[in-house]
């Protein structure tokens, strides 16, 4: 699994950080929806430079049960196709509040 930038996350529940490819490299940030209409609406908002770029929802892992953050982004910048990511640890990261962004291709 690729990983294609990180964030950390504040104590009002946001994530700041950056996407960062081979041609792309934008801040982001990552931040919660608090008044949702109906349960599938998107839990989070992305955007880079005040511009929504993408939404994340809440999932629960179903071999671990933990809950994680499943992210949709989409921008001219990256082509045609949506890119999926999902925040989680990096490896060797032993801080609390800092997640990758891992990359989850989709066909």
């Amino acid at each position: 699994m690729a990983t294609i930038g990180s964030v950390t996350k504040r104590v009002d529940g946001r994530y700041d950080g950056e996407i960062r490819t081979l041609s792309v490299r934008a801040s982001i940030a990552i931040v919660p929806v608090t008044e949702k209409a109906s349960p599938s609406q998107p839990d989070y908002r992305v955007l880079s430079e005040g511009i929504e770029i993408g939404a994340g929802w809440i999932r629960t892992g179903q071999i671990s049960g933990k809950e994680y953050v499943a992210l949709s982004i989409a921008a001219p910048e990256l082509g045609t196709k949506t890119l999926y990511a999902n925040l989680g640890r990096a490896a060797g990261q032993t801080d609390p509040d800092v997640f990758a962004l891992i990359w989850n291709p989709q066909d």
